[in-house]
């Protein structure tokens, strides 16, 4: 049972990070405060804001699969599921770093709790 959760809560995770990365075009006349495509690392770059979407919705999307593959992992009780969860959590704390806003904040310190938890082996020991 609680295998199942934490597995489900991993690919969970990780799926909203597609739905925030790559949402549906918005009316021009309702802007939204938070574009999750603009990057002031990246910006400081000189990278053309086209380049930065891809660089946004590609993160996003390897951030997505690596959550998947962890929680695939974790489902299956694979020995490697840390080392899946931790480079998962890794990813998506680079992907929040480069494209912070505060509304991330709660995605950081879930990407922080499946390290944390990784690292020291749990909860995957229970698998």
């Amino acid at each position: 049972m609680i295998t199942a959760a934490i597995a489900i809560l991993l690919v969970a995770h990780g799926l909203i990070h597609l739905a925030i990365w790559a949402p549906p075009p918005r009316a021009p006349e309702r802007p939204v405060p938070f574009v999750p495509d603009r990057s002031p690392v990246l910006t400081a770059s000189r990278l053309p804001q086209t380049e930065i979407h891809s660089v946004a919705l590609r993160l996003a999307l390897v951030v997505t699969l690596a959550f998947a593959l962890a929680g695939i992992a974790t489902a299956f009780g694979a020995a490697w599921t840390p080392v899946a969860a931790a480079c998962a959590a890794v990813l998506g704390l680079v992907l929040k770093l480069l494209f912070f806003h505060p509304w991330l904040t709660i995605g950081v310190l879930l990407d922080l709790a499946v390290l944390a938890a990784a690292v020291s082996g749990w909860p995957f020991s229970l698998t």
